[in-house]
């Protein structure tokens, strides 16, 4: 999958769950989603990018998810 895409799917994730009143909650659902519903090899690809890229295109509450659950999300 293009990782243009694969940006544009989690920060819409992450847009979801930022109407969330609890910050925990909100990182805590971001990272659910991507483990329960995205394939691991998504996964892969989008922490690839992070690794390799540091402006990732991704909004900072998927970033901050992301690098709190990142052992999750393997």
């Amino acid at each position: 999958m293009q990782i243009d895409k694969l940006v544009t799917m989690a920060n819409q994730i992450g847009s979801f769950f930022a109407a969330m009143p609890d910050h925990q909650e909100a990182l805590d659902g971001i990272a659910n989603h991507l483990k329960k519903f995205w394939d691991p090899r998504m996964r892969r690809e989008l922490l690839a990018h992070m690794d390799a890229t540091a402006e990732s295109g991704l909004a900072p509450l998927v970033l901050e998810a992301i690098g709190q659950h990142r052992e999750q999300l393997r």
